[in-house]
């Protein structure tokens, strides 16, 4: 995969073959990255291969010396991989993007989205986080509010893609949907086919949403709830803010969508607040009356925001906020890190490929 007239980078991979690795080969192609030689690793599953630049290469097992031969490797893949790998492979030298939650709430490491905290980055830190993708939204849009009017309290409820929990469930979402195609009306307009107990989330989720994204905690908070509390905390530079969530998986192929309402320290109007996020890099601010949905913006890059509109208090907005989890979510946000490294001088290419 050498680039003849010119020394490019080599990039590795590691969950080539997974989805939200295929999207960022994509994100590879689109933004013309200068990858000179790509290193697909696999990350778990054996005879997986990686399409790229109209060819299909082979998957290689996971190796110490083939990822220091790298010049960058994004991590696509589990958390126990990245925990395994990706601390040492940065301290050997290599720019590490890890998009797993394995080093998301480490202090010595940044969380970063480029549209709100690219300051995080330095020359010295060469493991970087790319942050959960429920909360990327919320992040974005948040942004420039947060820079105006300072927050004083978050609360949110997330409507999760079934694609946010990987490939089994995806599979197990189709199977079921094509089970209940058939039976649908048949009976009657309400009833609803009984489905077999499911094995890669808590609940069937076809024809149905439930409210655990990940196990519970002793609070009763789920896995996520947590994640997308700390990490926007994180991210936000607020480690005080108070912010509630509720976490919800619904019956959607690709696209996280939130209810988002934000206590601002300075009240700000819906009209003032339209104006900063239309201004707002990475965003798409939606026409009033109008809105975004997961259907209306899978596959595209921006962080879409509707229904900006005045909450119960003075000083609280309430937002509608739809992100694709596949690229805002991970893979693109993982690019624009590595791009953002590429324009201060800091990722070269240190083999000739």
């Amino acid at each position: 995969m050498a680039n003849p007239k010119r020394p490019g980078l080599v990039v590795g991979v590691v969950g080539a073959s997974g989805l939200v690795g295929r999207i960022l080969l994509e994100v590879f192609e689109r933004r013309a990255f200068p990858v000179g030689r790509l290193a697909p690793f696999g990350s778990g599953r054996a005879g997986s291969w990686a399409l790229f630049r109209g060819r299909r290469i082979p998957c290689r097992e996971v190796s110490t010396a083939g990822l220091r031969a790298c010049d960058i490797v994004f991590f696509v893949s589990s958390d126990s991989v990245s925990k395994r790998c990706a601390r040492a492979l940065a301290g050997s030298g290599v720019w590490v993007i890890d998009d797993s939650s394995a080093f998301r709430l480490d202090p010595a490491v940044p969380l970063v989205i480029p549209e709100v905290n690219a300051s995080a980055l330095s020359a010295k830190k060469r493991l970087i986080a790319g942050p959960n993708c429920t909360l990327t939204g919320a992040a974005v849009a948040g942004a420039p509010l947060l820079r105006k009017a300072g927050f004083s309290a978050v609360r949110l409820a997330s409507y999760q893609s079934v694609s946010g929990a990987g490939r089994a469930a995806l599979e197990e979402f189709h199977s079921q949907m094509r089970r209940a195609a058939p039976l649908l009306g048949k009976r009657g307009l309400l009833d609803v086919p009984a489905f077999p107990a499911s094995r890669a989330m808590p609940r069937p989720i076809a024809l149905n949403l439930f409210p655990q994204v990940g196990a519970f905690d002793r609070f009763g908070d789920s896995g996520e709830e947590f994640k997308v509390r700390e990490e926007l905390r994180k991210i936000w530079a607020l480690p005080g803010l108070p912010i509630s969530v509720t976490a919800v998986r619904v019956p959607v192929v690709r696209c996280h969508s939130l209810a988002l309402w934000i206590e601002t320290r300075k009240p700000i109007c819906p009209s003032y607040a339209r104006g900063l996020l239309r201004r707002a890099p990475g965003l798409r601010l939606w026409s009033e009356g109008d809105y975004p949905t997961p259907a209306s913006v899978a596959g595209t890059g921006e962080v879409h925001v509707g229904r900006v509109r005045q909450g119960l208090k003075q000083n609280e907005l309430a937002l509608w906020v739809v992100s694709d989890n596949l690229l805002k979510g991970a893979a693109l946000n993982s690019v624009q890190i590595a791009e953002i490294l590429l324009h201060k001088g800091w990722l070269k290419p240190s083999n000739i490929c």
